[in-house]
């Protein structure tokens, strides 16, 4: 914060660049990943990533299933 009371700019730009960046790397690889790939609708993982960086790192974190084979009924 500056004397003011104010917050620095250039700290507020390097938030909204890492912002920008978390929400452009999600929304990447959700376009690229099989639905069954993700946790939930992929349209609710983009709204949550374009509102803040805690809906991107909560995608990161818990939204993408780790294994690469489909579910099927079987197992």
């Amino acid at each position: 914060m500056t004397a003011e009371g104010k917050p620095d700019k250039r700290i507020l730009a390097a938030i909204a660049t890492l912002h920008a960046a978390a929400a452009v790397l999600t929304w990447r690889d959700l376009r690229t990943r099989a639905a069954w790939q993700v946790r939930g609708d992929k349209r609710i993982w983009r709204t949550a990533s374009a509102l803040n960086t805690l809906g991107s790192a909560s995608y990161w974190l818990f939204g993408r299933r780790q294994n690469t084979t489909p579910r099927t009924d079987a197992q």
